[in-house]
């Protein structure tokens, strides 16, 4: 899993036991370290190393700020100081995680050492009035199958919070005429979500696919690469022409410090290098740099999202929402003119013509069948909003391009959301069950979670381990 950094403040109250406090959160130190997490400690802060002074406060932030903490972890170890955890993490702004291990039987003469349980009532209804959102992790022991669970799923999320927020487009050319779907708005992309655009002429990248091409090597290396791991039905030259694209989008990614690209994928780029971009944009796709296609800036966005909610453990697709199954009556096709990474596939994919398209340099298989997520970042009026739910791979008839055919719960009330919108005809597909991950980030973006199945509840109650 990708590794991500979260600050730990286990917290206490005066009024309960502090040698209690301080033995959970070295157990829970224990636990986090047998799953493998990277977290900043409070251990050097004071001799407890815990968090329940209001004078320590301003050394615990600057220290998760200078080790550049991605979250911030309140386990509650006795009761909890409700006010200085709200205090922090209002500091911080970074998602945060509320949980208190689950209290013990009272001893014979009625004692209770903790209350932990009363105390994440108690900061849940703080943070609540300091605007804060957190994540709950239900009261459960350390050893607790949902404790893991938990703790992986919030970093997943802080991993979502992060990438979206620091996320810049490299938009190659203006969207195509004709896609008035595919419009955005820039200025409000930044002031809502501080979301950068980096725009760039078709000119540029013609420019500098020229350049690479004279400079060979790192072009020669992309085409046996790709002669290694699918069926080239192209020409050399045509095949040399994708590789200098994927090297040109690759550099002039790294130039403008770009995490996805959106590109103008026809028709001016075709009369300028004869190729169509599908290929290229696979081979980015499968470096884990999104690329998607007719300059949808909103795709970008989704595709982002998605993949850090995968932790990198998988690739995702942009898609088309096509066509219904000519048998299935909750089926649907899921296709596009060639982009999907090649570990996508479920068969060895070859680089040929795209269905519509005269132009070489598209990619051609159908994708893995099994379990995936289908969402779609989008929005208008000033509102944005995360469509979200499962589908499941299934048998259909062969098309062209990178496709596969799917089947959900109801296709007729996902339709309606689809052409009510704000959504359009585009999604981004991964081999995970992400919806949980995706739903619990919104919270912390501004955006309305939208899931397509009533399936809300279920996806608390995972959430909350249940």
């Amino acid at each position: 899993m990708k590794k991500i950094k979260i600050g730990l403040a286990p917290t206490r109250r005066s009024i309960f036991s502090a040698p209690d406090a301080i033995k959970y959160a070295n157990l829970t130190r224990e636990r986090l370290n047998e799953l493998g997490v990277d977290y900043a400690d409070i251990t050097d802060i004071n001799e407890e190393g815990l968090l329940y002074d209001d004078l320590d406060l301003a050394k615990i932030a600057k220290k998760f700020k200078d080790e550049g903490v991605k979250g911030l972890f309140l386990p509650h170890c006795n009761f909890g100081t409700e006010y200085v955890c709200a205090r922090l993490a209002k500091e911080l702004n970074v998602p945060v995680l509320l949980w208190g291990p689950r209290d013990e039987r009272p001893d014979e003469n009625g004692i209770r050492l903790r209350d932990s349980q009363c105390g994440l009532f108690a900061t849940g209804k703080v943070l609540r009035r300091f605007k804060v959102p957190f994540t709950y992790l239900t009261n459960c022991r350390l050893g607790d199958p949902e404790f893991e669970r938990g703790i992986k799923l919030f970093l997943s999320v802080c991993n979502v919070v992060d990438v979206f927020k620091h996320t810049r487009i490299l938009q190659i050319a203006p969207r195509p005429f004709d896609f008035w779907t595919t419009m955005c708005n820039e200025g409000e992309l930044l002031e809502k979500f501080n979301i950068q655009l980096a725009p760039i002429p078709m000119p540029e990248l013609t420019a500098r696919v020229k350049q690479v091409k004279e400079e060979k090597t790192e072009v020669a290396a992309v085409m046996e690469y790709c002669r290694s791991i699918m069926n080239i039905k192209i020409k050399d030259e045509e095949l040399e022409n994708v590789a200098a694209l994927k090297v040109a989008m690759k550099g002039l990614a790294d130039q403008y410090g770009c995490n996805a690209i959106a590109i103008q994928c026809w028709n001016a780029l075709q009369s300028e290098i004869g190729i169509m971009p599908c290929a290229a944009n696979s081979l980015m796709n499968e470096e884990g740099i999104p690329v998607v296609c007719e300059t949808d800036i909103h795709g970008a966005i989704t595709a982002v999202m998605v993949e850090a909610a995968g932790m990198d453990e998988a690739r995702g697709f942009f898609a088309d929402w096509t066509v219904r199954h000519p048998d299935n009556e909750n089926g649907e096709l899921l296709q596009h003119c060639g982009p999907w990474p090649v570990s996508v596939a479920k068969e060895k994919p070859s680089i040929g013509y795209p269905l519509a398209f005269s132009h070489p340099g598209a990619v051609e298989a159908e994708a893995k069948h099994g379990r995936m997520t289908l969402t779609r970042f989008d929005g208008d009026n000033g509102e944005y909003s995360m469509l979200l739910g499962n589908a499941t791979g299934i048998e259909g008839p062969y098309t062209k391009g990178t496709y596969v055919w799917i089947e959900v719960e109801n296709l007729k009330r996902l339709e309606d959301k689809i052409v009510c919108g704000p959504y359009i005809h585009h999604c981004v597909g991964i081999h995970l069950d992400v919806v949980p991950v995706l739903y619990e980030a919104c919270k912390y973006l501004g955006i309305k979670p939208d899931l397509y199945d009533p399936i809300e509840e279920d996806v608390k109650a995972w959430i909350r381990g249940e």
